[in-house]
């Protein structure tokens, strides 16, 4: 059978509740300020299974604690559904007992009270009491759909096949594949799979420890990660716990001895700095709920290991509910003015919500003796969310009400091929399925999925157009540029970041701002470096499938990529080679007196140059050194060539612009490369009048030029304007003053 299970009571159980007041009720002793729901009596529910009534006239005795549950998120809900769900499900179940003894019953019942408290509509309940059906008893997914509709037969089928995979490390990835996909178009599905996997973990206690410990690590590795992704926190931190408790026993004793000492103590500073919020919330007129909310075991473990002795503030943080979203930051307001923040803690989830469709505002305040609280700021429906992540949205595939507005039937409605469009999935899910598809083969998919799985932190990063892009930690601009344009990302060039130019390589931070640079040539080709730079999925497969249908194709990233045709390919190198050569002159040329000069320095005889380094022209600001056979070399302040100078013990000289307004300027131009690229920068430069003494074309290097040009200007104050022009020619993304490398003395 699917759920293997024991007695909770049994010696050696796992705790059947890890929750803060739940542990303290069995191992330590109760805390006054907590409280918590009393525990399902599962041994009560397998004799009302045989014993309660089944009439259609009477709800079951065995389904009223689900009942009450159902009601209180849903009111108005039909329960017929659920009775005669119950009665199939009892009735194929009868004689047959799980693993502690309990009727096999009590199994999905407890799996759908859990969905039930976590605010699941009917649909999901029905499809949770009869989720062991198709596989434990005779009953059909024909039948099942015969008697309960579509949508039933649907998440019953997803959830049969999601218990013949094997997670572990011998699993087979085109069964995980197949499966998990096969949920990922109702996340109802994944819902009750966490949901038994839950409810199997709390009752865990009399398996042989290297059977706990193999459940564990499964949990661990993949379904809590799917938890988080699908938002189902509460699943997600009680799991957590459970798995705490079997892999790491004596860190899981050692963090229940501290809270049931901080239980134990005389005060309580969370409670305190409540109150205080309290009173700050009251007098400024904001409606708002404040609560405590205990950190678990593990979150608990976490800090400990990362703040060493914890203070009574740190188990547990303070929570406001208010209405609005608007309340929110009025709330936020409030307690940065009449509180003490800590700035660094504030992070707004609100305007960017997290990537599994969290939201909330979040903070710290300190009190004089040091003690600081985290504060969480949200409505009572971001908060419903956070709990519960997509359980809490409803059936999204019910036809929408009279009251719905357009947006909501639009969102109910197919998409382009007709399937079904399920507005609860989150952004990581459809990358699942998006990716999954384009996967070369079932061990991409799986390794692939594993390493996206272990991401467990997600970064915001802002597209140029004022878009946004999710990604994990660690993303560099090779994944933002998959994300934001799939395969086309072959083309990608570059990025600027936050405004400046960077490598594709280059690893992203929250709150970046990245526009993606992307070439001309049709028959871009990503390069297999761009593998030890791509943490998504979207990324390693795109460029994986393209390797792997270019075999015979030399990498990219060993020979330059071409202007256009072959000939000018050609033309463009022999023209590198002899600028080469013209390089070398016009650095000589710069390093002798230049007749155009007009800078003037306090040093009478003095022979002036101006640096080749900085090339530098009025109004620049310049200094001057003096160097060998008197003469003083004139430098921008701002170039590395004057740090070194005055590391080597060399004096200044004053220096200031003559009268004469000529000058000569090196400056580079970086651009796309494209046919005629280099005579139309030639001819822009022309037109401004400026004559050139010399060029270098560097060999292109992934679709990118990069030139230097010497120029004489007739006029120094004609700079900009001439940089202008050269910026205003088609590819060119980019013209600066030359800066040549100074080499350390």
């Amino acid at each position: 059978m699917s759920a293997e299970a024991t007695n909770p009571a049994s010696p050696g159980a796992v705790t059947s509740s890890p929750k803060l007041a739940a542990s303290l009720e069995q191992d330590g002793p109760p805390s006054p300020r907590r409280r918590t729901r009393p525990r399902i009596d599962l041994r009560r529910l397998g004799r009302a299974a045989f014993l309660g009534s089944a009439t259609r006239d009477r709800l079951p005795d065995a389904i009223g604690h689900v009942a009450e549950a159902h009601r209180a998120h849903h009111p108005d809900a039909d329960l017929e559904p659920l009775r005669r769900a119950y009665v199939l499900a009892e009735t194929s179940h009868r004689g047959q007992m799980r693993k502690s003894g309990e009727p096999y019953i009590t199994h999905p019942l407890a799996v759908t009270l859990i969905l039930a408290e976590l605010g699941a509509e009917t649909t999901t309940l029905t499809a949770s009491l009869l989720h062991d059906t198709v596989e434990d008893t005779d009953v059909t997914l024909d039948q099942v759909g015969e008697e309960f509709g579509a949508e039933v037969r649907y998440i019953v089928d997803g959830v049969t096949k999601l218990e013949k995979v094997d997670y572990g490390a011998a699993a087979e990835p085109e069964t995980f594949r197949k499966m998990l996909v096969a949920t990922g178009n109702d996340v109802r599905v994944m819902s009750i799979k966490l949901a038994d996997r839950l409810h199997n973990m709390r009752t865990l206690g009399v398996m042989r420890p290297e059977k706990q410990e193999r459940i564990a690590k499964v949990t661990r590795d993949v379904l809590i990660p799917l938890a988080e992704r699908l938002g189902v926190q509460a699943l997600k931190t009680e799991l957590e716990d459970l798995v705490f408790a079997i892999l790491h026993p004596e860190e899981y004793q050692h963090t229940r001895e501290l809270i049931v000492d901080n239980a134990s103590r005389a005060d309580d500073p969370l409670a305190e700095i409540a109150d205080e919020v309290r009173v700050v919330l009251r007098d400024s007129g904001i409606q708002a709920e404040v609560l405590i909310r205990p950190r678990h075991f593990v979150s608990l473990h976490r800090a400990s290991r990362k703040r060493g002795r914890l203070r009574g503030s740190d188990f547990g943080r303070v929570l406001v509910l208010v209405n609005e979203d608007a309340d929110c930051y009025g709330v936020l307001g409030e307690l940065h003015t009449c509180m003490t923040p800590v700035v660094s803690e504030f992070k707004d989830f609100i305007a960017v919500p997290k990537f599994n469709l969290y939201q909330s505002l979040h903070t710290a305040v300190a009190r004089a003796d040091g003690q600081v609280a985290e504060v969480l700021i949200r409505t009572h429906q971001m908060h419903k969310a956070a709990e519960a992540g997509v359980i809490a949205l409803g059936n999204p595939y019910a036809p929408p009400s009279e009251e719905q507005t357009d947006t909501d039937r639009a969102r109910t409605d197919l998409d382009g091929d007709g399937e079904r469009i399920d507005p609860t999935r989150p952004g990581w899910l459809s990358r699942l399925l998006d990716w999954q598809e384009a996967a070369p083969d079932p061990d991409t998919f799986w390794s692939t999925l594993r390493e996206d799985l272990a991401q467990d932190r997600e970064i915001t990063v802002f597209r140029a157009d004022g878009g946004s892009l999710g990604l994990p930690e660690g993303a560099s601009c090779v994944d933002a540029a998959y994300a934001q344009y799939g395969e086309d990302a072959h083309a990608c060039i570059g990025a600027r970041v936050n405004g400046r130019l960077a490598t594709l390589s280059t690893v992203l931070r929250d709150g970046d701002t990245v526009q993606l640079l992307m070439g001309q040539d049709p028959a871009s080709e990503p390069s297999r470096e761009w593998l030890e730079h791509a943490h998504t999925p979207v990324a390693r497969i795109a460029i994986q499938r393209w390797l792997a249908a270019h075999p015979v194709h030399s990498d990219p990233a060993d020979a330059p990529r071409t202007f256009g045709a072959p000939w000018e390919a050609e033309e463009a190198t022999a023209e590198a080679a002899r600028a080469a050569v013209d390089a070398r002159s016009a650095q000589d040329d710069a390093a002798s007196p230049d007749p155009a000069a007009t800078a003037v320095v306090d040093q009478p005889g003095a022979t002036v140059r101006l640096a080749g380094c900085c090339t530098p022209v009025p109004p620049d600001e310049v200094t001057g050194f003096a160097v060998r056979g008197g003469v003083v070399t004139v430098h921008r302040v701002e170039c590395a060539g004057v740090a070194h100078m005055k590391s080597t013990g060399r004096a200044e000289v004053g220096v200031h612009w003559g009268d004469t307004t000529e000058a000569r300027v090196t400056l580079v131009a970086e651009s796309f490369g494209r046919p005629h690229l280099l005579a139309d920068l030639t001819e822009a430069i022309a037109l401004e009048g400026v004559a050139i003494v010399s060029a270098t074309v560097e060999p292109p290097s992934q679709q990118r030029v990069r030139h230097t040009y010497t120029l004489q200007l007739p006029d120094a104050a004609h700079l900009p304007a001439l940089m202008r022009a050269m910026r205003n020619v088609p590819g060119v993304y980019d013209v600066s003053r030359a800066q040549h490398h100074v080499a350390a003395p």
